[in-house]
């Protein structure tokens, strides 16, 4: 895994997988995982979710290429909000 960060309804990865597991694979083993790790943590979990599933079914998936460092970047400020600017009026 290079990074992660969360929102309100979903996460962002960058991992890097060998050529020969596939997407899909990963991203199913991940979700898989998870959900088995959240639902023993927190209890309340099995309680709100009564299908099993705590994860959608799709998922994103896109290569990275030459613009990695962007692609970073973007997943590290990932729920950060612009704070407001505040004008300031002066008057002579």
């Amino acid at each position: 895994m290079v990074a992660i960060n969360v929102d309100n309804d979903h996460l962002h990865l960058q991992i890097e997988i060998p050529p020969d597991i596939s997407v899909a694979a990963v991203v199913q083993q991940l979700k898989s995982s998870s959900s088995h790790y959240l639902k023993k943590k927190y209890k309340f979990i099995k309680e709100m979710y009564l299908d099993g599933s705590i994860w959608s079914v799709g998922y994103f998936s896109s290569t990275i290429g030459l613009n990695e460092e962007q692609i970073s970047k973007y997943i590290k400020y990932q729920g950060n909000k612009d704070l407001p600017k505040t004008a300031r009026l002066e008057f002579s």
